[in-house]
């Protein structure tokens, strides 16, 4: 292979990698948090790869741009957060349907996404933020459970953080990996191992389920994936097909649903890595890094059943420590967004602890209702003037929020 064809191809088998390793754990911790069983996570992690890595190679090769997807790692900790609903998996299943479709209706109809768009940040931020407290807490509490099988995990992790942070997570999965073959091989676990394969389910459409996994799950994908995507390829010269992009990946989530896919987007950390000058000097050439990351995606699919066996496997705690350090940054992330504004920092606490509290009410949990909580805050506390003042700031967007769509500038 020639050295100009080789880089791309190896950043993109890195960035694949890097992606899966690092939050796969979340992923498959959510999925079992709605109902689905090991078998049938397996599936939703299988569909996942399968999808997004379609997708890459289509959308890559169709406009010779480095967009690179990925399932939406902030969904998954909302579904850890919402937990058992009414209806079961099914009724999960048909939420990741709803998510879906209302990905793809947001490219067909402009309304619909500027309903998203009048979310104030602060609200937005917050709500994810408290939905990733309870899963960037298990590193403390595990390591008082197990300290010597959980300390060594996270002291990796802090070291490579310093030394190399991509591959602090990687290496803190493939250590929590060796505790769990440490632990099979003395007898105190078990290893059940399944050739891949699709576990498909009937959907089943429910308002509990409807309300309090597919609205917040979408909200947060577009929120947290979809819009710094588009900021993130910008920022390397490279504008998004928007509308295209959303529908390939709603009809995508719709169709991985089935096989218990919750939802695939546009990648936003690991997109920068295709997008670089370090996938290949010009420009021209890094479509080719997500060409290789789309076919890297189709391989780690076939990987989907061992994972899930290992996660199965784990002693307690070691692998929901992998999964909380991997979201580490995303939650200082949202947190540092949601309290920036002194004005509305209120709002945006209230909004915090609905959502990290674990309040169930009318069957819908707590993301949904960190929501209502937050804009009803927002709305008593943020005086009419205030408003006026801040629109004139922001160039006219209601609230400030508006300003992170990427609607106008990408269609």
């Amino acid at each position: 292979m020639e050295r100009s064809l080789a880089q791309p191809v190896g950043v993109g088998i890195v960035a694949a990698l890097v992606g899966f390793t690092s939050s796969f754990a979340v992923v498959v911790a959510g999925l079992g948090a709605v109902g689905a069983t090991s078998d049938q996570a397996a599936s939703g992690l299988l569909a996942l790869c399968v999808v997004q890595g379609l997708g890459m190679i289509w959308l890559s090769r169709r406009h010779r741009a480095p967009l690179t997807l990925a399932w939406s790692t902030p969904g998954a900790a909302v579904l850890v957060g919402a937990g058992g609903v009414a209806g079961g998996w099914p009724a999960a299943v048909g939420a990741f349907v709803v998510c879906g479709a209302l990905i793809g209706l947001t490219a067909a109809w402009p309304a619909l996404g500027r309903l998203v768009a009048a979310i104030p940040v602060p609200v937005a931020q917050a709500m994810l933020a408290g939905v990733l407290l309870s899963l960037c807490l298990q590193p403390l509490v595990a390591v008082t459970a197990a300290p010597l099988l959980v300390a060594p995990v996270i002291v990796l992790w802090l070291l490579l953080a310093r030394l190399a942070p991509r591959w602090a997570t990687p290496a803190a999965f493939v250590l929590s990996v060796a505790v769990v073959l440490g632990t099979v091989a003395a007898g105190d676990g078990t290893l059940a191992l399944r050739p891949p394969g699709l576990a498909l389910t009937a959907p089943a459409l429910t308002l509990p389920a409807i309300v309090g996994i597919a609205l917040p799950l979408y909200v947060v994908t577009m929120a947290s994936q979809n819009v710094p995507g588009v900021s993130v390829l910008a920022s390397f010269g490279y504008p998004v097909p928007w509308r295209e992009t959303l529908l390939v990946t709603g009809a995508g989530t719709v169709v991985g649903a089935f096989a218990g896919g919750h939802a695939v987007n546009l990648a936003a950390i690991t997109a920068a890595l295709p997008a670089s000058a370090e996938a290949h000097p010009d420009p021209r050439r890094r479509w080719v890094a997500t060409q290789s990351a789309g076919w890297a995606y189709l391989v780690l699919a076939v990987l989907s059943p061992l994972v899930t066996a290992l996660v199965a496997a784990a002693p307690a705690g070691v692998v929901e420590t992998v999964a909380g350090l991997a979201l580490l940054a995303t939650f200082g992330s949202a947190l540092s967004a949601a309290l920036r504004d002194e004005q509305h920092r209120v709002a945006a606490t209230a909004t915090f602890l609905t959502a990290a509290s674990p309040l169930v009410l009318l069957g819908v949990g707590s993301a949904f209702w960190a929501l209502v909580v937050g804009l009803a805050v927002w709305a008593l506390l943020t005086a009419r003037p205030a408003r006026r003042a801040h629109r004139r700031a922001a160039g006219g967007g209601g609230a400030g929020a508006r300003q992170w769509w990427p609607w106008r500038a990408t269609r």
